[in-house]
């Protein structure tokens, strides 16, 4: 896909830099530079403080709004900027892409921002006009000294929405105590799933707990792998996992294991006590067997007294 051209006033794409502090985002303690959504702008305006970008429209409009980059140290401060499409890694973190998303276009890929001074770089997202609708979350990101900050970008674009995911690959980590599983977001909206786990043996319960939020938010189109621990499991027994995942929307999914956990240890040391045992009474019954094969010794005068038949 070729780049998206900025379709932003000629006016617009000046940057504006202030000789005052940043008011958008407050330097740390420490004096570090900050990169935040400037006030008032995107599809939903609010107040100073926005934690993110949301941005909603339908295939073919340009949506803009602003990021502010504050220097509050004494020296001059170059950032560099670029938009990225986020993902889930796969333990569910959210990360994005290394290349810069095409939907996305900044009025300066880099700005040098003179001391105590907040620079507003106005940027715009040109949605492709065959873009299918739902969410299609990104970042701005914005590098200086080492250093980077990311801003989430929420985009979506309208029209219809499907709530869905499954639940795959679920399995019984003897091993390390876990109950493994992936996760697959299967609509086109993100997803805060929730787990609700049980898991009947027949001789008892393992871990069982009514649903809980999970530590990650699946983007759509993503899998991510998760576990849940099991740190007491039985020694011996059949045991059938059951996970049910529900999200907002009315997405629910459900999936089963069964794991067998048999004492391998015990068994094999019965076992050689068995075999011992087998051994040492076919020993006994060998040597029953020699001995009663053996020729008995018959007395001389016995012998000649059966020859002759003479009486004793």
């Amino acid at each position: 896909m070729r780049p998206i051209r900025l379709a932003l006033p000629v006016t617009a794409l000046l940057l504006c830099a202030f000789s005052a502090p940043a008011a958008v985002a407050a330097p740390t303690a420490s004096g570090d530079w900050t990169a935040a959504p400037a006030s008032g702008g995107g599809t939903r305006p609010s107040a100073d403080g926005r934690p993110y970008f949301y941005l909603e429209g339908p295939p073919g409009a340009v949506l803009e709004d602003t990021v502010s980059l504050s220097n509050p140290s004494g020296a001059p401060l170059t950032v560099r900027l670029r938009g990225a499409a986020a993902y889930n890694a796969t333990n569910g973190d959210f990360a994005v892409r290394p290349t810069p998303d095409p939907w996305i276009a900044l009025a300066a890929p880099e700005v040098r921002i003179p001391p105590h001074t907040r620079a507003d770089v106005p940027f715009a997202v040109t949605v492709p006009s065959g873009a299918q609708p739902g969410d299609h979350p990104a970042a701005l990101l914005a590098e200086a000294g080492g250093r980077q900050v990311g801003v989430r970008l929420q985009l979506r674009v309208a029209g219809p929405t499907l709530s869905a995911l499954t639940v795959e690959s679920v399995r019984v980590d003897k091993a390390h105590g876990l109950i493994r599983y992936a996760l697959v977001n299967r609509g086109n909206t993100d997803l805060a799933p929730s787990l609700a786990l049980r898991a009947d043996g027949v001789f008892g319960r393992g871990p069982n707990h009514p649903a809980k939020a999970l530590p990650v938010e699946l983007l759509p189109g993503q899998r991510v792998e998760l576990s849940e621990p099991w740190p007491h499991p039985p020694a011996l027994d059949r045991v059938t996992v059951r996970l049910d995942v529900t999200a907002d929307g009315g997405a629910h999914a459900t999936a089963r294991a069964s794991a067998v956990f048999v004492p391998w240890g015990a068994v094999a040391g019965a076992a050689l006590v068995a075999l011992g045992g087998v051994a040492a009474a076919l020993r006994l019954v060998r040597r029953h067997r020699r001995r009663s094969a053996e020729p008995v010794e018959v007395p001389l005068v016995e012998r000649e007294l059966a020859q002759t038949g003479a009486p004793q």
